[in-house]
């Protein structure tokens, strides 16, 4: 990924919430068939080795655990808020007529070697662990004991575990800090008047 100097993100603390804001990451390998993606809701553990750790549960009919033994290389991509910028959005726009389109974004590129855990213990830690995260905020969160244990128990069978042990993360953010402080927050107020509230914050926040 090319990555300028003002917009390398290097924080591990902004890495951290990038990774958990959004967790459904792309996790790209190389196999004997060339490369692959696949779209996979992660979990991250920013204690858990140098770099953090990932681990994600796949259906037992996807090769992708199979594709990738214990021991591959792979990339997990991780995308964070993004949206068009105007130039007319920048108030020197306006007095040079010199600024052209552009898109911000934020991303996240986790490197690392991926182990298989073909374990029914590991998944269901795994999945326990992610639905009392993203259920968190229901009013009535589901778990696990809702449904029947032979249900469960079934379903557990039909996935497969797998774990990333990262050996380096990449941030970009590129969030207009190129440009004259004005014509950053210009734009961040705008997408506010859109809606794009979250990216808006980071704009505001990338002149700090």
């Amino acid at each position: 990924m090319y990555v300028p100097p003002h917009f390398s993100e290097q924080r591990p603390a902004e890495l951290a919430r990038i990774l958990r804001a959004h967790p459904l990451g792309v996790l790209v390998s190389n196999g004997p068939d060339g490369l692959d993606a696949e779209h996979i809701p992660f979990e991250y553990d920013a204690d858990k080795g140098p770099h953090g750790t990932l681990t994600a549960h796949v259906a037992r009919n996807n090769a992708v655990w199979q594709r990738c033994p214990t021991g591959t290389p792979v990339l997990v991509i991780f995308r964070g808020v993004d949206a068009y910028i105007s130039p007319n959005w920048y108030p020197t726009k306006h007095e040079t007529h010199k600024l052209v389109p552009t898109w911000n974004y934020e991303v996240v590129h986790a490197h690392g070697i991926v182990t298989i855990h073909d374990d029914e213990r590991f998944v269901r830690g795994l999945v326990a662990r992610l639905t009392r995260r993203h259920e968190a905020g229901e009013p009535r969160p589901w778990k696990m004991g809702d449904s029947s244990p032979e249900f469960i128990d079934g379903m557990l069978r039909n996935i497969v575990g797998l774990e990333v042990a990262i050996t380096s993360l990449v941030g970009k953010a590129k969030l207009s800090q190129n440009r004259e402080d004005r014509d950053r927050l210009g734009a961040a107020g705008v997408l506010d008047e859109h809606g794009a509230t979250e990216i808006a914050r980071a704009m505001r926040d990338a002149g700090h």
